[in-house]
C-alpha cells in the first residue's frame, strides 16, 4: 500500500497514551488516552485498565471529559481520579470491580492534587481556599454582581495560562474521607502549599511551603516532614531552589525528592536527593552525573503526560528520568551511589511505574518515527512488550521521515548535536528547500521523540534542520548554562554552524532557499537571525522576544528572568536593548511572518505588535496573527483549530516566499 503525506489535521488522529500506574498486586494497571476532538474542539482523555497477566486492555470511562491522575488505593480495591467532567478539577472514587465513578467533592475552586492515605478509607488532597471560607461553603452567587478592581501589591501577581492570580485564595492540605466525604482541612495561614508524600504507615507526610511574606523575589519552596498527629515539622530543605516530587522508601526510612539549587539559576541541573529520617543526614545521589534529572524534551504531542519525579522498589532502589545527549531514560541508582540506564538510548520515556519488587516497569515511549505507546518492561533482561497499538492505524497510513542524527563543531570548537530530516518522497539528484526549527526554554531540548510539526514540515517536501545549541538540556552543566549573558552569541553561532555544516555534507539542500522558525526563545532566536543575516528566504516567528526593555515589566517572568538570563535590568537599559531584536528591524530583509497568542503571558502579544508595526512601518516584508483565546501554549495544549490554523499559517508562508 502506497502510503500518504502526514497532514496538519492529522493531530485529531493521533492518541496520546500517558500515565501509566502499576496496582499494589502487580496484577493491574492504569493509563489514560487523550484524543483532540474535531468536532467538540476540545480535548477528551479517558481512563483505561490492563489486564497484567493477560494484556487485556478495556476501557474504563467513557464521558467527554479530561482525566488526570489515577491512582490505586492501598488495598487495590479502588481508583481515585481527577476529573473535569463539570468544569473544575474534581475528585471521584471508582471501585476496581468496575462500575460507574463517584464524584468525592464539588468544590468551588476543585482539588489541585491528592495521595491515598494507607488506610485506604481517607484520601490526603490540596485545594485552593479562599481566607475564611471552608471548602463546603457555598459557592459565590455571579448575577448581578458588579466587576471588582484588582489590586496589584506583589511583582508576582498573574501567571501565563492563568491570569490574575485569585487573591486571598491559598492552596491548603485536607483530608476525605471516602465514606462520609467530610473534609477536614490540616493546613492553615496564608500561604500555597503543597503535599509531596505520605509515608506507608500513615504518620507522616512531607509538605512544601514557602512561608516568606515578601515572595518577589524569594525562588524556593521548603520541603517539611510533618507528623500527621502532632503536626511537628523538619526540614527536609529549606534553600534557594526547586525542591519536589517526593517519595518514601517502603520501610520509611529515607524520602528522596528531586530539585535543584540556584547556582546557575534556572539552568541549574536537578538532582535526586536522598533524605535520611533517622540521621536527618541528605545527600545527592546523582551528583556524579553531568546531566539533569527529569524529563526536558520539547514536542507537541503527549497530552497531559505527567511521571514520577521518584520510583522506590522494596530493595531501595530509585528509579527516575535523565535527560541525556537528546534522550530521556529511565535511569535506576542504589542507595551506594551505583547508578545504570534502564531503558536503552535513541527514545523518550515519557511516564513511568516500576513494580515494588522491581521485577518489571510499565513505561510510555516515543522516539522520532513513533508516537508513543505503553510497553511492559522486564528490568532484569531489558525485554519489552507493546500493551496497546492505538497509533498502529495512523501509522500504516502516513510516510513518516527518520531524522539523521548529527554532530558538528560550534561556538568554542564545542560539540554540537542535532537531527537532519529529509524531505518525504526524498529522489537522489533533486534539490531541495530546508526548514530550521529552533526549540524554545532556552533550556530544554530537542530529543529522539515524535515531532509532528517536524514531520508536517517534511510532509510538505522541505528537509528539516533542528539541533541543540549551547542553552539546551541533557549535555552538561557548562553546556546548558553558557546561553546565559550572550543571548544572540554562542548559541547564534551553534546555530549557524549547524547550517553550514548541513549545506556542505548534502548536495540534496538548495542554498537559495533556506526558511527559518522557532517558538518562545526560538522566536527571540528567529527574530535575532533575521536582523543579523540575510541567508534566509523567509521566516516565522512564534510567541517571541523582540524587547527585553518592555519584556522585564510586561512579562509574569521578566523582572528576574530577565536578569537571569541577559544580565541586566531596568538600571542597564543598554544592555538590555542591545539584546533586543526590535534594535536590528532595520537591517531585516526576510519576509517575517508574526505568530502570537492574544492570552501570552509569558512573552505578552506587545511583543509581536512592536516588532510587526516597526517592520510594517519601514516597509519590510511581513503579517501578523492573532491567535484568540490562546496562550503560551497554543502549539501544544492550545484549542484544536487554532493548532491546525497555526500549522498552516507556518507552511502557507514557506509555500509562498520558499
Amino acid at each position: 500500500m502506497t502510503k500518504r503525506r502526514l497532514e496538519a489535521k492529522d493531530l485529531f488522529k493521533l492518541q496520546s497514551i500517558t500515565n501509566p500506574v502499576i496496582s499494589p498486586s502487580n496484577k493491574d494497571a492504569l493509563f489514560i488516552r487523550t484524543e483532540m476532538n474535531e468536532k467538540d474542539n476540545k480535548y477528551y482523555s479517558y481512563l483505561y485498565h490492563v489486564d497484567l497477566e493477560t494484556d487485556e486492555v478495556a476501557q474504563w470511562t467513557h464521558l467527554k471529559e479530561r482525566i488526570s491522575s489515577p491512582c490505586w488505593s492501598k488495598d487495590g480495591k479502588y481508583i481515585a481520579f481527577l476529573s473535569s467532567r463539570d468544569d473544575k478539577n474534581q475528585l471521584f472514587l471508582l471501585s476496581s470491580k468496575g462500575g460507574e465513578a463517584k464524584k468525592l467533592t464539588t468544590f468551588e475552586k476543585g482539588i489541585s492534587s491528592f495521595h491515598w492515605s494507607p488506610c485506604s478509607k481517607k484520601i490526603w488532597f490540596v485545594a485552593p481556599l479562599k481566607e475564611g471560607k471552608s471548602w463546603t461553603d457555598d459557592p459565590e452567587k455571579e448575577e448581578n454582581k458588579h466587576p471588582e478592581a484588582y489590586v496589584v501589591d506583589k511583582m508576582k501577581y498573574h501567571s501565563d495560562g492563568v491570569g490574575l492570580l485569585p487573591k486571598d485564595t491559598y492552596r491548603q492540605i485536607g483530608i476525605i474521607d471516602i465514606q462520609t466525604e467530610e473534609a477536614v482541612q490540616f493546613t492553615e495561614g496564608n500561604h500555597q502549599h503543597s503535599l509531596q508524600a505520605v509515608s506507608h504507615d500513615g504518620k507522616k507526610i512531607v509538605m512544601g511551603v514557602n512561608r516568606e511574606e515578601n515572595q518577589d523575589f524569594s525562588f524556593k519552596q521548603p520541603l517539611y516532614l510533618v507528623d500527621v498527629e502532632s503536626k511537628e515539622e523538619s526540614i527536609l530543605v529549606d534553600e534557594e531552589g526547586y525542591f519536589g516530587g517526593a517519595a518514601f522508601s517502603h520501610e520509611n526510612d529515607y524520602v528522596a525528592f528531586v530539585g535543584s539549587n540556584r547556582t546557575y539559576e534556572n539552568a541549574t541541573h536537578d538532582e535526586v536527593y536522598i533524605y535520611n529520617v533517622q540521621t536527618g543526614v541528605r545527600e545527592a545521589l546523582t551528583e556524579g552525573i553531568d546531566a539533569p534529572v527529569g524529563d526536558y524534551s520539547g514536542g507537541d504531542l503527549q497530552q497531559g503526560a505527567s511521571a514520577p519525579s521518584i520510583a522506590w522498589t522494596k530493595d531501595n532502589y530509585v528509579y527516575f528520568q535523565l535527560s541525556t545527549m537528546g534522550d530521556v531514560r529511565l535511569y535506576v541508582a542504589s542507595l551506594e551511589g551505583e547508578i545504570y540506564p534502564a531503558t536503552p538510548e535513541n527514545e523518550h520515556v515519557y511516564g513511568y511505574d516500576v513494580a515494588k519488587d522491581g521485577t518489571f516497569a510499565l513505561a510510555a515511549i516515543s522516539n522520532s518515527v513513533f508516537p508513543g505507546e505503553l510497553f511492559k518492561l522486564n528490568l532484569t533482561t531489558g525485554e519489552r512488550k507493546a500493551l496497546t497499538s492505538f497509533n498502529e492505524q495512523l501509522l500504516e497510513e502516513i510516510e513518516l521521515v527518520e531524522p539523521e542524527p548529527i554532530v558538528y563543531k560550534g561556538a568554542k570548537d564545542w560539540d554540537v548535536h542535532g537531527w537532519l530530516m529529509k524531505p518525504a518522497g526524498f529522489e537522489a539528484g533533486k534539490k531541495y528547500p530546508l526548514i530550521v526549527e529552533i526549540h524554545g526554554g532556552p533550556h530544554t531540548m530537542y530529543a529522539n521523540t515524535f515531532f509532528h510539526e517536524l514531520q508536517l514540515l517534511a510532509a510538505k517536501g522541505y528537509g528539516v534542520l533542528y539541533v541543540n545549541p549551547r542553552g539546551s538540556h541533557s549535555y552538561s552543566q557548562e553546556f546548558v548554562d553558557a546561553v546565559r549573558g550572550d543571548y544572540g552569541g554562542g548559541d547564534y553561532e551553534d546555530i549557524m554552524a549547524g547550517v553550514d555544516y548541513v549545506l556542505s555534507e548534502n548536495d540534496w539542500i538548495d542554498h537559495d532557499r533556506l526558511g527559518v522558525t522557532g517558538g518562545s526563545y526560538g522566536g527571540f532566536m528567529t527574530n535575532w537571525i533575521v536582523g543579523h543575516t540575510n541567508r534566509f528566504k523567509a521566516a516565522v516567528t512564534q510567541r517571541s522576544i523582540s524587547n527585553w526593555v518592555s519584556f522585564y515589566g510586561v512579562s509574569d517572568i521578566g523582572y528576574y528572568f530577565t536578569p537571569w538570563q541577559i544580565g541586566g535590568d531596568m538600571t542597564d537599559i543598554n544592555k538590555l536593548w542591545d539584546a533586543s531584536p526590535l534594535k536590528y528591524a532595520s537591517q531585516v530583509e526576510t519576509p517575517l511572518l508574526i505568530l502570537h497568542s492574544e492570552n501570552d503571558y509569558r512573552c505578552p502579544i506587545e511583543q509581536a505588535q512592536q516588532l510587526y508595526i516597526t517592520l510594517k512601518g519601514m516597509g519590510k516584508e511581513t503579517s501578523f496573527v492573532r491567535f484568540p483565546q490562546a496562550d503560551h501554549n497554543l502549539s501544544r495544549v492550545g484549542l484544536p483549530n487554532l493548532r491546525q490554523t497555526r500549522l498552516e499559517q507556518i507552511t502557507g508562508w514557506f509555500e509562498k516566499y520558499i
